[in-house]
């Protein structure tokens, strides 16, 4: 595994069963078959239907997951830092040396409340013994399980791992305020980092292997600064042993810690592009003036608006890097190139960015016919509110993602 200057996480084979079927792919091709179905009768009232149910079935997908460990090794810490705010927010789990965890309490993600982490009691303690914690915590609810120690894993902690695998649950050992580690080690002639992160990580690992783990997965991580260690390799192996129609879910819900994170929610966002181009076109259209096209702007508010939520571009994002980085509101607006950056999206500002942009469009447009419409074919490519709406979008999301990865940049410059 890799030291804080890795560009790649280490791979990581799971002490879990593999996932399932891919259901999102399925659901997908059962969606894009009833559309075809609708666009071929003229119905476009039902494919806008569709596309709209298929979307709010797919942005409400609950997923739950678990965060435990002792007192004082930092579980709140750990689940204010993946939910992308810090100790001080009004939203933030309570944080202490002691015990702050009675029961289960879930933290739902700022801008995605579909998503929980959840604090839960230390397995052992008076209140939830080891022989009773599976039940009074209510491991059915949780998708997976994230165990933080920041010393060495216990008996307790092996107990649980060994539970929750028999019940098909994935679970990943987080070995937490590496930071702290680090800086307590000796610095003896020839020091070495990667060596050091090698030795606690071996440590941790024989620990669970000698309580009956077999082949746990550790991952070391700062919760002040997710971007070093090894918590770019945790995010890859949770996304890569979800379910399919889980995956998605999680990555918008991550913290922009690198670019791939960047590239991955681009990706979800851009496969939902086609489905919100049909809605804006069908539904409830009106023309805008001096534009030979129809569209729903109310539904581009909202698209966009989740693009700039989900990059950290939208107003409070951009306030808390400026004030984060020391540098300047102006400074960090000067390195955007979307309109919408920090902004409040309203119908107006749509509007313009609209009509500012659809000269081009209409050309490429027209041009491209139905390569800018997948899987939806001949019939509605001729509908030129679909293509410059698809389009749009598109373009919109590129320059959003690219504005992303320019603050990322700064602000890991900065720290």
């Amino acid at each position: 595994m890799g030291s804080k200057n890795s560009s790649c996480p280490p791979t990581v084979v799971s002490s879990t069963s593999s996932r399932g079927p891919d259901l999102k792919n399925a659901k997908e091709s059962e969606v894009v078959e009833d559309i075809k179905k609708a666009i071929e009768n003229n119905n476009f009232s039902l494919a806008a239907s569709i596309s709209q149910k298929y979307l709010e079935d797919t942005n409400n997908i609950q997923l739950n997951i678990a965060v435990t460990g002792q007192s004082g090794v930092g579980k709140s810490t750990f689940i204010n830092a993946f939910r992308g705010i810090d100790n001080t927010d009004e939203r933030a789990a309570p944080t202490g040396e002691v015990e702050t965890t009675m029961k289960p309490k879930a933290y739902p993600h700022p801008t995605y409340p579909n998503v929980a982490l959840w604090d839960l009691p230390g397995i052992g303690t008076p209140r939830y013994p080891a022989d009773q914690y599976m039940k009074l915590v209510g491991i059915e609810k949780f998708d997976f399980f994230i165990l933080v120690s920041d010393i060495r894993f216990n008996e307790n902690d092996a107990k649980l791992a060994k539970e929750i695998k028999k019940m098909g649950k994935k679970f990943y050992f987080v070995r937490s305020k590496i930071d702290n580690s680090l800086r307590a080690a000796p610095r003896r002639q020839g020091y070495d980092e990667e060596k050091t992160l090698q030795e606690i990580r071996e440590y941790c690992i024989q620990g669970l292997k000698e309580q009956g783990v077999a082949s746990p997965q550790v991952f070391l991580v700062s919760s002040f600064d997710l971007h070093l260690y090894e918590f770019r390799a945790l995010q890859d192996t949770m996304e890569r042993e979800l379910p399919s129609h889980k995956r998605d879910v999680l990555i918008l819900a991550l913290p922009n810690i690198c670019k791939s994170t960047i590239y991955k929610k681009k990706e979800v966002f851009r496969s939902q592009i086609w489905h919100y181009a049909l809605l804006s076109a069908t539904v409830e259209a009106v023309p805008i003036p001096a534009i030979s096209i129809v569209v729903d702007v109310g539904i581009l508010v909202k698209v966009l608006q989740d693009y700039l939520f989900g990059f950290c571009l939208d107003k409070r994002s951009l306030e808390k890097c400026s004030s984060s980085t020391n540098t300047p509101l102006d400074e960090l607006r000067a390195m955007l190139n979307c309109i919408c950056c920090g902004k409040d999206v309203t119908k107006e500002l749509v509007l313009l960015m609209l009509k500012s942009a659809t000269v081009l469009l209409i050309g490429l447009a027209a041009e491209e016919g139905s390569r800018w419409i997948p899987f939806i074919g001949i019939p509605i490519a001729a509908a030129l509110s679909f293509t410059t709406i698809y389009k749009f979008l598109r373009s919109n999301l590129n320059e959003l993602s690219v504005d992303a990865e320019n603050i990322l940049t700064k602000v890991l410059a900065i720290k």
